[in-house]
């Protein structure tokens, strides 16, 4: 039993399968919107730099005094945030960056390996593009500071190479002048758009692997002689020898349900598509200074980003998908903004970057996978592989002590 369709959900359902287990999927909307249909359909193997980092506090600031940031704090929200902004100062100390980078690159390390075997069983071989990722600063000074950030990457085994203006705008012709440095990422990819993958999946697991969906809200777990059981909102129960808790932003509160402790917000993110952008790009494209991203899809170019903390429960605030829109108009001149959609949608952070990747502490028949913030697409074909060893048997290819819940317990 899988709780939760999104993409983490669905490659554990793919993998479960492979192993020919039968797979219920619950979700309270199987077909519909989710943080997996909206992100920036990169695959980030890169990323391997948490979010907390030594010096970023003096950023902060400045990014909530900007109505239109790449980050926001509701006030409502802020008393129900303070834990996890606890965590996450101390997430920032050096000893724990090292400790976090080398944890997400080791999950990094596995992606293709596991990724690619899945896009070629249900036909989607050729939804990924191998073009690297391009990331741009406006400033010599923006370029120097994140210095150490890169050096971070090499370290862990990220190929970069440092690029001209020019070279940058030789790799994209659609930025303008006010480029002045570039950085190429080989390793990085990404896909052509992520509903269509979404849905694929979800069918073809159906379809093809007879996977049964369930649509129902699951309001609480328990454990009845070492079986676990989920209620749903219209009090049917129901029960399988093993559950996987992939809800995304909303599994703390699953697992607390079970008496596992977890730090888990939502990290609202913002984009906005546009079918026809006036612009080509080859390669998603990350402005590093604004913090956010361009990346060309089937269906248009998507420019998304921010960070916004409000609790699950808060309207979206569209506006912040404007606001991206008019800087990437500063990067590419031609850029039209004609026709654009904007969406929002709850990305699952941790305080510390890193998923929750396991067993509950309560029962071993009940495993965790969720918590990816950024990282879901990335990592969800590599977190179905583990979560699928674990429920076989199976030793798992990486030590999975620093994806823990014992970590918040």
């Amino acid at each position: 039993m899988v709780i939760g369709a999104g993409i983490v959900g669905l490659s554990t359902a793919f993998r479960l399968s492979e192993d020919g287990v039968a797979v219920t999927l619950i979700d309270r909307d199987p077909a519909g919107d989710k943080a997996s249909f909206g992100n920036a359909a990169g695959i980030a193997v890169t990323e391997v730099v948490p979010a907390s980092v030594p010096g970023l506090a003096w950023k902060v600031p400045a990014w909530l005094l900007d109505p239109l940031g790449p980050l926001a704090v509701r006030p409502a929200h802020l008393l129900n945030l303070l834990p996890w902004l606890w965590r996450f100062a101390r997430a920032g100390q050096h000893s724990e960056v090292e400790r976090i980078g080398t944890a997400l690159a080791a999950l990094n390390a596995r992606v293709y390996d596991d990724l690619l075997p899945m896009l070629g069983a249900i036909g989607c071989a050729g939804e990924i593009h191998r073009k690297g990722a391009l990331t741009v600063y406006e400033t010599e000074a923006g370029f120097q500071r994140d210095a150490d950030e890169w050096a971070f990457k090499r370290k862990h085994g990220i190929e970069v190479k440092m690029l001209t203006a020019d070279e940058a705008r030789a790799l994209e012709p659609a930025l303008g002048p006010i480029v002045v440095r570039g950085v190429l990422t080989p390793q990085w990819s990404h896909i052509n758009d992520p509903k269509f993958l979404v849905d694929r999946l979800r069918t073809w697991l159906e379809a093809d692997r007879g996977v049964t969906i369930v649509t129902g809200e699951v309001d609480r777990l328990f454990v009845d002689n070492g079986r676990p059981w989920v209620v749903l909102g219209n009090q049917k129960t129901l029960s399988a020898d093993c559950a996987v808790v992939a809800a995304g932003a909303w599994s703390g509160a699953l697992a607390r349900t079970l008496g596992d402790r977890v730090l888990l917000e939502s990290e609202r993110g913002y984009n906005t598509t546009l079918p026809l952008p006036g612009v080509k790009l080859e390669r998603e494209v990350i402005f590093a200074e604004r913090k956010f991203v361009a990346t060309p899809l089937s269906i248009g170019l998507r420019i998304g980003g921010a960070a916004e903390f409000g609790g699950l429960d808060a309207k979206a605030n569209f506006k912040r998908s404007e606001a991206l829109v008019k800087l990437a108009s500063r990067y590419f001149p031609d850029l039209s903004s004609d026709g654009g959609i904007a969406w929002a949608g709850h990305r699952p952070a941790t305080p510390d970057s890193l998923p929750v990747i396991g067993p509950s502490t309560r029962n071993g028949n009940i495993f965790y996978a969720f918590g990816h913030g950024h990282l879901g697409l990335t990592q969800a074909a590599t977190t179905g592989k583990l979560i699928a060893d674990l429920v076989a048997g199976r030793a798992p290819p990486i030590d999975l002590a620093p994806y823990s819940i014992s970590r918040f317990n």
